[in-house]
């Protein structure tokens, strides 16, 4: 069939992307579901820094890519078991195989196939189902490409949702939500009363802020650059919100924290940011990095400090979650109106608008843009 969808083919246009036009509406073939994938008429898919960290080339991925990760749609067509016409899914942007190591021990974030699969641009199989009007291949960004009216995806990518959750709001439920709660409740484990701080406030940054209040860590420290996302941090629930741009910004957060926080997560993907939060963290605390910085970068620490002060860093990706399990948990407490990620979504756009959309994103003027079919 043929699709209309966001196709990027080349890394690295300056900005404005408003001028330079990096996203351009294609109509590209779309092929039948394979054993084990699904036909998913999309309707809604966030914008997401994952997007534009390829976008400006600091995320390198293969081209040319339709890209868009963060989606939500209507199974039209399934060849899986558990998924028949009318289903509506959540799509988690790493498709588990369930058979290997880190899948078999718990860890399906980590699943091998599915990082192969996602790095290489196919979906869970190995295959392609996109190709341009030329016959030559596109690329499934992370084995979703939903910044198209319909996907192709593996089954292992999906996860089956409330139908009468907005699409706007559902979208949201297979990135910043997983990930950035998943960090709090699965890879920190936070519990009540830890102080926290939040380093960086996007969608992610705003969702792990959220997951902090759902537990309640105390105090929790938001840390921004942009005032608007601090103060919507201090309604969400904030105790404090301090702007990254101070000289003094990391003693301001040991001095909220009473000498640092117990938990302090990075979410910017950015190892300056990285080594402010590992800064703010005090003695014998964790530090939790969500953010994917270009593979260039590296950060460095006082390497006593892991052993004297019995400080730990660690990784977080897809908020170390099993989506199968995560989703609909995390689904039924915005419903109970104790997870508000609606206060996430910024803005609606259409497929035409988002080289504009990516703009602000750019700009740190939004936090969820969502295109909306």
């Amino acid at each position: 069939m043929i699709v209309k969808g966001a196709v990027l083919r080349e890394m690295g246009l300056a900005a404005p992307y408003a001028e330079s036009r990096p996203l351009r509406v294609e109509e590209v073939e779309l092929a039948p579901p394979g054993p084990g994938e699904l036909l998913v008429r999309i309707r809604a898919a966030g914008l997401c820094h994952s997007d534009l960290s390829v976008i400006d080339g600091s995320r390198p991925r293969v081209m040319p890519m339709l890209l868009g990760h963060e989606a939500t749609g209507e199974v039209i067509h399934s060849e899986a078991p558990g998924f028949t016409p009318g289903d509506v899914v959540a799509c988690a942007f790493v498709p588990a195989c369930g058979t290997c190591g880190p899948c078999t021990s718990g860890r399906p974030a980590l699943c091998e196939p599915g990082a192969t699969a996602n790095t290489s641009g196919t979906l869970l199989t190995g295959s392609h189902r996109l190709t341009d009007q030329k016959a030559d291949v596109i690329h499934h960004h992370l084995g979703i490409s939903g910044f198209a009216d319909h996907a192709v995806i593996s089954a292992r990518s999906a996860v089956k949702i409330d139908p009468t959750l907005p699409p706007q709001i559902a979208a949201l439920f297979g990135c910043a939500v997983l990930t950035g709660v998943g960090a709090v409740v699965n890879t920190a484990r936070l519990r009540a009363g830890r102080s926290t701080a939040v380093f960086g406030l996007g969608g992610v940054g705003l969702s792990a802020l959220l997951g902090a209040v759902l537990v309640g860590a105390h105090p929790i420290v938001a840390v921004d650059v942009v005032p608007a996302k601090l103060q919507l941090a201090r309604e969400l629930g904030a105790t404090a919100a301090i702007d990254a741009r101070a000289p003094d910004a990391v003693d301001q957060v040991r001095e909220a924290t009473s000498g640092g926080a117990e938990y302090a997560f990075e979410t910017v993907g950015s190892a300056k940011v990285l080594e402010q939060a590992y800064a703010a963290t005090r003695r014998g605390g964790t530090t939790i990095t969500v953010g994917l910085p270009h593979p260039s970068q590296s950060f460095s620490v006082p390497a006593v400090s892991l052993v004297a002060e019995e400080r730990t860093v660690k990784g977080s990706y897809l908020g170390s979650s099993v989506p199968s399990r995560d989703i609909p948990r995390y689904v039924a407490l915005y419903q109970a109106g104790r997870l508000p990620v609606d206060r996430l979504l910024t803005a609606t756009v259409g497929l035409d608008d988002l080289n504009e959309a990516f703009d602000d994103l750019a700009a740190g003027t939004s936090i969820r843009q969502v295109l909306l079919f």
